[in-house]
């Protein structure tokens, strides 16, 4: 956590609808089908939570703050509306109506509340990203969370986070939204249903806010479920 505790209002859940979200220019489509999807493109549901040491924050809100859209607070600071997992807390989210699919490039973003120091560099608590597609075979993202020189190659929690309801910046364009993308094609999958994000047991762990801050994850390329 990058911020003092401070009250905030509740955010709930998208409820469904026909997207139409902008994504560089173009509607949010069926990348698959080329068709407009029917829901959001964001966390429908939390399977299971499993706080680590130094958890807290974030949990009296549960389960909408982690779903739904991100709340950006830009490069400078880190957003409040997030979910501390504490030392290698563990969360797994589902995509209940649109899930994630193999596309160009990136197919999914996970947006923590990382933000730059005035060197420029990340002031980053990582996580390690897991993606399924039947919530019991898992492909692991490989996270070298003790790369700081490289800003940590591979994990979640690294980059700031731009997009916010208020801000008009869609949270499914990689080149605007902020937060990490992560490409399927990597693990060898081509649908995901199901995200997994763990602390990597490798940040700051005091008081109720530490390690990794979760504040949403969104589709980028996603097919629609039955």
């Amino acid at each position: 956590m990058k911020k003092t505790l401070l009250p905030k209002s509740f955010a709930p859940g998208f409820a469904a609808l026909l997207l139409t979200v902008a994504c560089g220019g173009e509607d949010w489509q069926d990348s698959a089908q080329g068709q407009p999807l029917v829901g959001d493109p964001f966390a429908d549901r939390i399977v299971s939570f499993s706080p680590g040491t130094g958890a807290g924050f974030g949990q009296s809100q549960l389960p909408g703050i982690v779903l739904g859209a991100p709340r950006g607070d830009g490069a400078g600071s880190g957003s409040l509306d997030v979910l501390s997992l504490g030392r290698n807390g563990v969360i797994v989210l589902e995509l209940t109506d649109i899930a994630v699919m193999d596309g160009p490039g990136v197919d999914l973003l996970v947006f923590e509340n990382a933000f730059l120091k005035p060197s420029g560099k990340p002031f980053a608590e990582t996580g390690v990203v897991a993606v399924s597609d039947d919530g019991v075979t898992w492909h692991e993202f490989p996270c070298a969370s003790s790369d700081v020189a490289n800003n940590f190659p591979g994990c979640a929690g690294v980059t700031p986070v731009y997009s916010h309801p208020a801000n008009g910046i869609p949270a499914t364009d990689p080149a605007v939204a902020g937060g990490d993308g992560f490409d399927l094609a990597a693990v060898g999958l081509t649908r995901a249903r199901f995200v997994r994000i763990r602390d990597s047991g490798a940040n700051g762990y005091a008081g109720t806010s530490g390690g990794f801050d979760l504040d949403a994850v969104a589709v980028v390329n996603g097919v629609q479920l039955p």
